[in-house]
């Protein structure tokens, strides 16, 4: 069962969905052929393995360990899985964005898309889960916040330099991202869920 529910308006996000053919969205268009310019092999190379995977396991190499190898700590994310995949479809579904490639076809993407809707573009959904999960991390793991949060920023970039989204779809993603992670852990089920967590994931922290 969710634990909550989608609260967001139209006017949710300080960045909002730029209209179509006005300066904003000409310069997001703008600045996603100047990173593919500039993208190397090993740069796409990361997108692409980023792309593939949307699990809390993103976070992996900066933890140090397999984070949902912990049980209490996997089944705490799989909840944050399940919300805000929740929330990031609803508002997908509302504001119907096309993708990058649908708005420029000479923008070349670093994954296989498909032929099915290509409306998903706002929020992104890779930066949503990252900053949900991450924010969550964080406030389990405090030493090691800094590199969690750099870590859902690198993850959430890479969704330009594969030509996935546009820069106001990953900063949307952030913002709800984050305001799921905040209103999961007001909570009071999940915050005490949260503490068995953060129990185990030290007692994995002194073993590493």
């Amino acid at each position: 069962m969710l634990r909550i529910k989608a609260r967001w308006t139209p006017r949710f996000f300080c960045l909002p969905l730029p209209r179509k053919g006005s300066p904003l969205a000409k310069a997001e268009v703008a600045e996603l052929h100047a990173i593919a310019g500039r993208a190397t092999p090993p740069m796409l190379a990361v997108a692409k393995r980023d792309a593939g995977d949307e699990q809390p396991d993103l976070f992996d190499n900066v933890l140090g360990f397999d984070v949902m190898a912990l049980p209490v700590t996997s089944k705490l994310l799989s909840e944050v899985v399940k919300e805000q995949s929740a929330e990031a479809s609803a508002a997908k579904k509302f504001f119907d964005r096309n993708r990058p490639w649908i708005v420029d076809p000479s923008i070349k993407t670093c994954e296989w898309h498909g032929f099915g809707n290509a409306s998903t573009s706002y929020p992104s959904g890779h930066a949503t889960l990252a900053f949900s999960t991450g924010a969550v991390l964080a406030a389990l793991m405090p030493q090691k916040a800094q590199a969690i949060l750099a870590r859902a920023k690198d993850y959430a970039e890479n969704r330009l330099v594969c030509g996935m989204h546009f820069r106001s779809d990953i900063a949307a993603g952030q913002e709800l991202g984050t305001v799921v992670a905040v209103r999961l852990m007001q909570d009071p089920t999940f915050a005490r869920e949260m503490d068995a967590a953060g129990r185990e994931s030290r007692g994995q922290h002194r073993v590493n």
